[in-house]
């Protein structure tokens, strides 16, 4: 009875300061922003393979079937301590032994868990503390956090040696008196044999003894986490089944900005009714009044493992930015403010604010939106979101941006380019090429004349416009379309530039208003399907444009390559048979849409002999251009991301890199150009290769 009551103490204090921290997270939560969540079954299957099949953390096999089994080992132990909390409350001992075979697994099953455990912890504190791996390092991981995560680990290996203890001294105790041992214990048996005393009442008080230890270590522990960086304990699953279910490619669509971009396109309806009176709040995130909830418990669930960080190709190559830190900075940032702002209103200044005085713009402008962080994360968090969203205040409330950032705002306002170039010009990268009298080209206008309307719309980007070295592939790209006879036209004149690159550099206004004109101009033509050599308005217009009404058949041109071949209508001649090549990954192709085997199988039709980056498919690095990079001058840092992309490709020993993005062509030429290899490694694009080797 004294057992009982003193345990019933210990599990209402414990209760209590577990409610008062519960209570204080609810507080803090209700000052975000809503965010919105559907598709639970949905959720649920990501649940399953994120969550409890650790899929991401296996990545990494060795390392992630370490911390795999570690998962897996606490979720065993959660039956163990549940009947013991039982025992504790109820008087009893071993409540659940009544349900027989069950409880026999079960029971070994944690006994098997508490001693992998055990060794794994052992294997982590000798990793962290003597291995040197460098995603553990990096200025935002002070002694403090390191101390954090020595201090957890302690307490873990406290936890299941004291169950493995207690099964051991059960074990013999139950001998000693001629009972029958509940449950089965194939590890701690062994132990039992050796870790044994004839002294009955000794083995009594040890085992009473590892048994408060332990639950009262676990009460501990549940009240520790909260505070510490391994609250992912508990928020992990929660944060996997709240995931962002969309594609990485895609950013949010900002009803208020939607709204804005609506009035200034439509002013008569400025003032047509009183919702569109109401107060705007302000655009994007300065502080943490600005985050959403989901932003927030990304926060709390990042376990400062740096996976992020080590993938982050701004961080690669010597910048500040650090994708951990972002997150980081955002709980610090929230435990600072928070209190005052419960305290004293959602209005209360200590002026301060998460962008600057925790967030620097140097950070936030260093980012290439590649999405590798957000893809290495083992529980979900999506990184360029936040950072996007940071930009956004800059840019929409402080007009603040690189001026390489602020001239494509402009020119893509004035001349709907990123360039200073007319929109009269639009075709000029075909007729330079191409005599007009001898073979026109398709123009969606012209079909629109005579009430007619082509299969398809070529997409031709601004870059494949006025690029000199991307016309060439846009003028591949039409040979192959006529040589297959494919019913197309262009919009010529009348396309204008996507502001892909402004929304990711902070301009969502500016990337709308582009997107409304665009959506309008597709419908006055009856467009259904869209080919497309870029991959950014290839994920622009697959999955941003259904959130304007804007729904669209959407190929890329390695996908549309890959269907040609499929179907027989694109043969081979022996132009690049046995050639060396290797192929760079475009973030927005392969990381955002998941599309890796189109351009692959398409070189495999060329018969080249394809070698594979050491960082590719999904672990590809980014060229360094994504995100706004290559139009502005790129953060101090050790080298360009390009040159390292570009030094990837040389080890492999190839004759030629081939790309499949205006972005990744531009930033490859010129790091062979930095590399001095331009004269004996060739660059081509995707659709150049197969121009060449047309019959």
């Amino acid at each position: 009875m004294v057992k009982q009551i003193l345990f019933i103490l210990a599990s209402l204090v414990s209760l209590s300061i577990f409610s008062y921290t519960v209570i204080r997270y609810i507080r803090f939560f209700k000052l975000t922003k809503k965010f919105p969540v559907t598709d639970y079954w949905k959720r649920f299957l990501l649940l399953l393979k994120v969550g409890f099949f650790q899929t991401k953390i296996f990545r990494f096999p060795l390392v992630g079937l370490f911390h795999a089994l570690t998962f897996w080992g606490f979720c065993a132990l959660l039956y163990v301590v549940a009947e013991m909390i039982f025992d504790g409350l109820l008087g009893t001992d071993k409540a659940f032994s009544a349900m027989g075979g069950f409880y026999n697994f079960m029971t070994a099953t944690g006994d098997i868990a508490a001693f992998i455990v055990f060794f794994l912890i052992i294997v982590f504190l000798f990793r962290r503390n003597y291995l040197n791996v460098k995603r553990f390092q990096g200025v935002e991981m002070t002694q403090k956090n390191h101390n954090d995560a020595h201090f957890a680990l302690t307490l873990i290996m406290l936890v299941v040696f004291t169950l493995l203890a207690m099964n051991t001294f059960y074990i013999n105790i139950r001998k000693s008196e001629g009972l029958e041992v509940m449950g089965r214990y194939p590890i701690s048996s062994i132990f039992a044999m050796f870790w044994t005393s004839d002294n009955h009442g000794l083995m009594k008080l040890v085992y009473e003894g590892m048994w408060w230890i332990h639950i009262l270590t676990i009460f501990a522990f549940a009240n520790i986490l909260p505070y510490s960086k391994h609250f992912h304990v508990f928020m992990s699953i929660p944060n996997v089944f709240l995931s962002r279910l969309e594609p990485l490619g895609v950013l949010n669509t900002d009803e208020k900005i939607t709204k804005e971009v609506k009035l200034i396109m439509n002013p008569e309806t400025a003032y047509s009714s009183n919702a569109d009176n109401e107060l705007i709040e302000r655009f994007g995130v300065k502080d943490v009044q600005d985050i959403t909830w989901k932003n927030y418990l990304d926060s709390l669930t990042c376990t400062q493992c740096g996976r992020c960080t080590s993938v982050c190709p701004a961080n690669i190559t010597g910048k500040l930015l650090s994708p951990r830190k972002i997150l980081m900075n955002l709980r610090a940032r929230m435990n600072e403010i928070g209190p005052q702002l419960v305290k004293n209103g959602k209005d209360f200044t200590d002026n301060k604010s998460l962008l600057r005085d925790y967030i620097t713009e140097e950070e936030l402008w260093a980012c290439t939106t590649c999405n590798a962080c957000a893809q290495e994360c083992p529980v979900n968090i999506n990184h360029p979101s936040l950072i996007v969203d940071m930009r956004r205040y800059l840019v929409m409330e402080e007009s603040k941006a690189p001026s390489g950032i602020n001239s494509i705002f402009a020119n893509i306002e004035n001349n709907g380019a990123p360039w200073q170039y007319s929109s009269a010009d639009r075709l000029k990268w075909y007729y330079d090429w191409n005599e007009k009298d001898n073979n026109p080209l398709p123009v969606m206008s012209d079909f629109a004349a005579t009430g007619k309307s082509p299969e398809y719309l070529l997409w031709v980007g601004s870059a494949g416009a006025y690029d000199d070295r991307y016309k060439k592939v846009t003028r591949a790209f039409v040979k192959i379309l006529s040589h297959l006879k494919i019913d197309f036209a262009v919009l010529g004149v009348e396309e204008i530039d996507t502001a892909d690159s402004a929304r990711r550099s902070g301009n969502e206004m500016l990337y709308q208003m582009q997107t409304l004109m665009i959506i309008d101009i597709f419908k006055n033509y009856g467009i259904k399907k869209i080919l497309t050599c870029c991959p950014h308005d290839y994920n622009t217009f697959k999955n941003e444009y259904p959130d304007f009404g804007g729904v669209y058949q959407v190929e890329h041109h390695s996908q549309f390559l890959k269907r040609m071949f499929q179907e027989g209508k694109l043969t081979y001649n022996q132009s690049f048979q046995g050639n060396k090549v290797t192929y760079h990954d475009p973030c927005y192709l392969g990381r955002a849409n998941a599309e890796y085997q189109a351009p692959r199988d398409v070189l495999t039709a060329l018969k080249v002999e394809l070698i594979e980056m050491k960082r590719c498919k999904s672990f590809a690095l980014c060229c360094g251009a994504g995100g706004g990079q290559m139009f502005k001058e790129a953060e101090k840092g050790n080298k360009e991301v390009y040159a390292e992309r570009t030094e990837d490709a040389i080890k492999t020993g190839a004759e030629v890199i081939v790309t499949a993005c205006p972005f990744c062509m531009v930033m490859i030429t010129d790091g062979l150009k930095y590399k001095n290899k331009e004269d004996e490694i060739k660059n081509y694009d995707l659709a150049e290769m197969v121009a060449m080797s047309i019959i």
